[in-house]
């Protein structure tokens, strides 16, 4: 028969934990995430008003190559180490815009590039941002490529 901690223990450990656990600032910290995501996503929407004034682009065209700046932009970041920086300041602002997605994929190959190209990298890439993510981007790019090449045909 197993043993039950008595509640004078359990009341001790939960006072021990939250003697020694940081302490956030949930306010602060809920602003920062509210800035930073607010503010990647207004440069989505820069970015959109751009394409669409000076490269005449609309609807899908408009939507895919926003997408694909903001994914560069996200992956370009983390190999420079900056996203990382933001990321700490900014908690899930950072992470729920596509930019996040991108930094999901592109830290952990970075991390694992010294055990191989197969091994590290890509299977790294896998394991933390899902096959789900990496399978739609390299699909999308595909899927891209050939509606361009039969619009030239």
């Amino acid at each position: 028969m197993a043993s039950r901690a008595t509640p004078d223990v359990n009341e001790a450990y939960i006072r021990y934990i939250s003697s020694v656990s940081p302490k956030t600032k949930e306010k602060r910290s809920l602003f920062n995430a509210f800035l930073v995501g607010g503010f990647i996503c207004v440069i989505g929407q820069f970015l959109r008003y751009m394409l669409m004034f000076l490269f005449n682009l609309e609807g899908d065209e408009l939507a895919g190559t926003v997408s694909m700046i903001l994914i560069f932009f996200g992956a370009f970041l983390t190999g420079l180490g900056v996203y990382d920086r933001i990321g700490k300041y900014a908690g899930g602002g950072s992470i729920v815009p596509i930019t996040g997605f991108a930094n999901s994929v592109v830290a952990p190959a970075m991390e694992f590039r010294s055990e191989g190209f197969i091994y590290g990298l890509a299977a790294k890439m896998f394991v933390i941002a899902g096959p789900i993510i990496v399978f739609g981007v390299i699909s999308s790019v595909a899927v891209g490529i050939i509606y361009y090449v039969a619009g030239l045909l």
